[in-house]
């Protein structure tokens, strides 16, 4: 109980990874910098962890090179929430390194995509408070579609109901994921729980929701539109 009351009162972190170029756009705006409803989505995502606590530390990753172009849209859109900026790797796993250098080991930390900006503050405090209790905390949704695996020229189908779909947030114990960030990268380390499941953490697995779609293509953008005009 006492342990677990510790955890409760943690320092909450928050590692926004926007490190990505979006090829998948189309467009020469990088994916977290394009605008939805009048701003950048990653300043949505920002915001999202704001609404869900004001005390919470911001840490956001961004290639060097957008650094100046971060400062003058802050300046544009006069977003004056309280952040740290540190500069991404080479992949999403040395982004992720980097921000975890700036996190306390006795708090909680979620690690957050930049581009899915619709997230919601109860899905976010579920995810600490899930974290708090069994040291770490990932939204999925089930799959609704059919399923077929692919092996060279055949296909077969799978059942649905053994798989799902990840979300972020991804909530850990600072101590517990920065331990895991020490080994060295694979390709295999698609999230924060394939690093963590690596030194042996059972990943707890809780409901995400719909709207924490991530904004990937053109279309998706659009989906976000209106959804963000349905919930603002």
């Amino acid at each position: 109980m006492e342990k677990y009351n510790r955890i409760l009162m943690a320092e909450r972190f928050v590692i926004i990874t926007a490190g990505g170029l979006g090829s998948r756009m189309r467009s020469s705006t990088p994916k977290q910098f394009l605008e939805l409803a009048g701003k950048p989505v990653v300043m949505h995502s920002m915001q999202c962890f704001t609404m869900y606590s004001g005390s919470i530390t911001m840490i956001l990753v961004l290639p060097e090179e957008f650094t100046l172009e971060w400062k003058k849209l802050c300046k544009k859109h006069d977003f004056q929430l309280k952040h740290t900026v540190c500069n991404s790797g080479e992949t999403r796993f040395h982004s992720v390194q980097n921000g975890l250098k700036l996190v306390n080991d006795q708090g909680l930390v979620a690690i957050h995509d930049a581009v899915r900006p619709l997230i919601s503050s109860t899905l976010i405090k579920e995810c600490f408070n899930a974290a708090s209790k069994k040291g770490n905390a990932v939204p999925a949704l089930p799959l609704r579609d059919s399923v077929r695996e692919i092996s060279g020229d055949e296909n077969r189908p799978v059942d649905r109901s053994k798989f799902r779909l990840i979300q972020t947030p991804q909530v850990f114990e600072a101590r517990l994921i920065k331990k895991a960030y020490e080994q060295a990268y694979r390709p295999s380390f698609t999230d924060d729980a394939t690093v963590a499941e690596a030194i042996g953490v059972q990943i707890n697995l809780l409901y995400g929701t719909e709207t924490n779609i991530k904004i990937t293509t053109p279309e998706d953008l659009k989906i976000a539109e209106v959804l963000y005009r349905d919930n603002p």
